[in-house]
């Protein structure tokens, strides 16, 4: 995956809290064993912590001047992103959110931009406080994406993904098809609480996948708006290998045959790993959003 050397990087689209704290409150999931059944419990790749009934109403965290400079002062530039693990991120949010402005204004609607926050150890949001063991997520309550780079090391070593640029900007896009579903109103179909390779929470996960794959597909001919050139300017058959790897790596067979040594469908919030391949590959075959109706 490759960035137009010369592209401007929108950094307001990312907030860059690293080495930040959050006033009051304390994260009620932690790492070891704590952060291990969080991710069996299926927040990887999800939606926010009110999920696993975490504390709500926690202050945001407070960056330091020193954080908050690592993004606007370092990540100006598409050669930046060719260079640099976080300045990646945020071309990688430029050029998902540049899609569905399109795609939306193609539909006759409007779309709302949501940013990503960058932290590390723990964050506070609209949805409660979590750490970074429970993986990227996206919070309904405050229209924000979290993400903790160190996941990527994790989506590697732990959960076996052969990793690469493109398979985190898979969990990105992931991420940015959970926004698309709260603006159109199905994202609260997977809060009823039921679990299981049927349930709500498996179709919405799985179309947020297709969500993702969709944008992949149009990822190199999406013109930046500043440019008017794609901020992609390549992908190849490799990096969608590595996009299909980590959907894998990620499917609940999977997580529960590694952590607890069984698969157990009826505890399935995200579905399996070849669900999670087919939604994503689905997604890119098609560059149709509307194929992506998992809920069938």
């Amino acid at each position: 995956m490759r960035f137009d050397d010369d592209a401007d990087l929108d950094t307001s689209e990312v907030r860059d809290v690293r080495g930040s704290r959050v006033p009051g409150g304390k994260a009620t999931v932690g790492g070891g064993i704590a952060g291990v059944i969080a991710l069996i419990l299926g927040l990887l790749f999800g939606v926010g912590p009110e999920q696993l009934g975490l504390a709500s109403g926690d202050p945001a965290p407070v960056a330091t001047s020193s954080s908050a400079a690592q993004i606007e002062q370092g990540c100006r530039t598409g050669s930046d992103a060719n260079t640099r693990e976080d300045c990646r991120i945020v071309a990688v949010v430029n050029s998902v959110q540049d899609f569905w402005r399109a795609e939306y204004e193609r539909r006759g609607g409007r779309y709302g931009d949501a940013r990503t926050v960058m932290f590390t150890n723990r964050v506070g949001t609209a949805c409660g406080s979590a750490t970074s063991a429970v993986g990227p997520f996206y919070c309904p309550g405050d229209r924000q994406v979290y993400l903790d780079l160190g996941f990527f090391d994790k989506l590697r070593t732990k959960f076996g993904s052969s990793g690469g640029p493109f398979a985190q900007a898979y969990v990105v896009a992931h991420e940015y098809g959970h926004h698309v579903q709260n603006m159109m109103g199905t994202l609260a179909r997977a809060q009823d609480g039921r679990t299981g390779a049927n349930s709500n929470a498996v179709r919405v996960e799985l179309q947020a996948d297709c969500y993702a794959g969709v944008w992949a597909r149009h990822a190199t001919t999406t013109s930046d708006e500043k440019t008017g050139r794609p901020l992609i300017t390549s992908l190849t058959e490799a990096d969608i290998r590595d996009g299909l790897d980590a959907a894998a790596a990620v499917g609940d067979d999977r997580i529960q045959e590694r952590f607890q040594g069984r698969v157990t469908p009826e505890n399935w919030t995200h579905g399996s790993a070849a669900q999670r391949r087919q939604w994503f590959a689905t997604g890119f075959r098609t560059g149709d959003m509307a194929r992506c109706n998992t809920f069938r």
